[in-house]
């Protein structure tokens, strides 16, 4: 009776070491210079073929990543949406915006890897389709960008898509930057993850707020 108990724990422990190890090695070589092979490796695996066995696909492993930072991360927002329900300021809704990742990068401990790990993802066009499917899915997410399109001033459509872009790409790698000067010991203008989320909310506030020049 105590086989099965001892084999599903063995078997967590492998999906554990392959996800931490796959997130640390597609942080730093890009997630189309690593194979499932080499992932299988770094993780003390014998048979070349686990990542397959226990994830399927690369993509089916991203998306694993992923959701393991998820729960930890939609917690955290959840709880500022609630007390940023009523507010009419921009800044309280672009911190729950940011402030729930960093939060959860600062629990990890140092080194962590999945803000490079989701800028590298950021940067291929289908596997990013990855993250923002996730985003979509997430109740927290869709409140707070709810709550911030109440806030904002009138802008023109092309400006609207042109600033959540801008937007995105500030908080995938300006957190991706720090995460890297954090694990190679290099300082940092904040001297800590709350501090930088501070320093980005006032950013990415003055860049929705900024005036809208037109040329002809």
């Amino acid at each position: 009776m105590s086989v099965r108990p001892a084999r599903s724990g063995r078997s967590d422990a492998t999906r554990r070491r392959i996800l931490e190890t796959a997130e640390r090695l597609f942080a730093e070589n890009g997630v189309a210079s690593v194979s499932n092979r080499q992932i299988s490796e770094a993780a003390g695996q014998g048979n070349n073929t686990a990542v397959g066995y226990h994830f399927g696909t690369k993509v089916d492993l991203i998306r694993a990543i992923v959701r393991r930072h998820a729960e930890s991360i939609e917690r955290r927002r959840l709880e500022m949406v609630e007390r940023a329900a009523s507010s009419s300021h921009p800044r309280d809704w672009i911190l729950c915006l940011i402030r729930p990742l960093a939060d959860h990068l600062d629990s990890l401990g140092n080194p962590t890897w999945f803000a490079r790990f989701s800028a590298q993802v950021m940067t291929d066009p289908t596997l990013r389709e990855i993250l923002y499917e996730d985003a979509l899915a997430s109740p927290s997410l869709l409140r707070t960008l709810d709550g911030l399109q109440q806030c904002l001033p009138e802008l023109p459509v092309e400006v609207r898509l042109e600033r959540s872009d801008m937007t995105r790409q500030l908080m995938v790698h300006m957190f991706a930057e720090r995460e890297r000067a954090l694990a190679e010991l290099s300082t940092t203008p904040r001297s800590s993850w709350r501090a930088a989320a501070e320093g980005l909310a006032d950013a990415i506030v003055g860049l929705w707020l900024a005036p809208v020049t037109t040329r002809p």
